[in-house]
């Protein structure tokens, strides 16, 4: 069986569109057939080469997604032949098979436990979800990586009760959940940030009361100007470290809490006044919102169907396969929340 991907070959340069063998399974793993894949900021950071070294290339990337599987291999129980799936590079249950190798025309291409961008993929058993009765594959492949980390990270990290103020630093696809999250957990106000006028619009359509441009100065006293001595919580979603810092600082003393969900570019370091602690302030991280994917996404799922959230206003823009290269650009340079490969558009 073969299947078109979309391939780095090398940090810094354009993927290339190849067709591509797929190998026999081992027992625990799939192929789903996709129809969609999210483009995260994960796959920029790799693409770009700001992770390090990469000592996997040539590689496969994604790590969002909604589709059919088309086969299973001896021992998986999770899903069936024909059945609609959320993938997803958090681990749920089900056997956890690293990842795999394809062929190139006799070149080895990598691949990890889920890759999403292929129009066929082999995907380990535990990073796959039954697609809830009700949810569209469309808005679905968000459950993958940006709705459970933006959600997550307010819902699961943070725990807000109704009343209290919070603020999101960076108003992308997983911002936007954020703020969505924080609004819909009874917030209030809710700040957003971002440099992007259109982000800001959108972060208002979620739930925001108060958007900041981080460009018409000082962020930290702006936020202060709204919510005198600072915010009860605040979401970093940006990656950059500067941010994270003004996070921390924004938040209140004697209980404040930011949490970084943001992936910074390998190398950067962040600098802290020690004295942010003394205050009683905490700095938290999260591993995809500490979201569940068994437990969780059925949850995002009903918010979804019952008219709670609406993630179409994230999916403006669609790409096909074969503009790949096209969707990373879009994310970089800020003109859409969260780009969305189409695998019906031709290539």
């Amino acid at each position: 069986m073969k299947t078109t991907a979309a391939v780095l070959v090398e940090t810094g340069r354009p993927l290339e569109i190849v067709e591509l063998g797929i190998p026999a399974l081992k027992p625990g793993q799939t192929i789903v057939e996709f129809a969609y894949s999210g483009v995260c900021h994960t796959q920029l950071l790799e693409s770009r080469g700001y992770r390090g070294e990469d000592k996997f290339l040539p590689h496969l990337l994604g790590h969002e997604g909604a589709g059919t599987v088309v086969e299973v291999a001896p021992g998986v129980s999770k899903v069936a032949v024909g059945q609609q799936v959320i993938v997803s590079w958090i681990k749920g249950l089900g056997a956890d098979v690293p990842g795999t190798v394809y062929d190139w025309d006799g070149r080895k291409v990598n691949a990890g436990a889920v890759t999403t961008f292929n129009r066929h993929a082999v995907i380990s058993e535990n990073r796959l979800t039954p697609l809830p009765a009700g949810l569209p594959l469309r808005p679905a492949a968000l459950i993958g990586c940006a709705i459970p980390t933006g959600f997550g990270a307010v819902m699961n990290v943070l725990r807000p009760q109704a009343g209290q103020s919070a603020a999101v630093f960076g108003t992308g696809g997983v911002g936007l959940c954020a703020v969505a999250a924080a609004a819909m957990s009874g917030c209030a106000p809710v700040i957003a940030i971002d440099l992007d006028e259109t982000k800001l619009a959108l972060a208002k359509q979620y739930g925001a009361t108060h958007v900041i441009n981080a460009a018409s100065g000082d962020v930290v006293a702006a936020v202060k100007a709204i919510v005198p001595g600072g915010v009860d919580l605040a979401v970093e979603a940006t990656g950059l470290p500067a941010v994270m810092r003004d996070a921390l600082t924004s938040v209140r003393a004697q209980g404040g809490a930011a949490v970084v969900v943001g992936n910074a570019h390998h190398g950067r370091m962040l600098e802290l006044d020690p004295k942010e602690f003394n205050q009683g302030k905490r700095l938290l991280g999260t591993w995809g919102g500490d979201s569940v994917p068994d437990r969780d996404y059925p949850r995002y799922a009903r918010l979804m169907t019952s008219g709670r959230f609406d993630p179409e206003p994230l999916l403006a823009k669609s790409y096909s396969l074969g503009q790949a290269n096209e969707a990373l650009e879009a994310l970089e340079t800020g003109g859409v929340a969260r780009p969305l490969i189409d695998f019906l558009l031709s290539v």
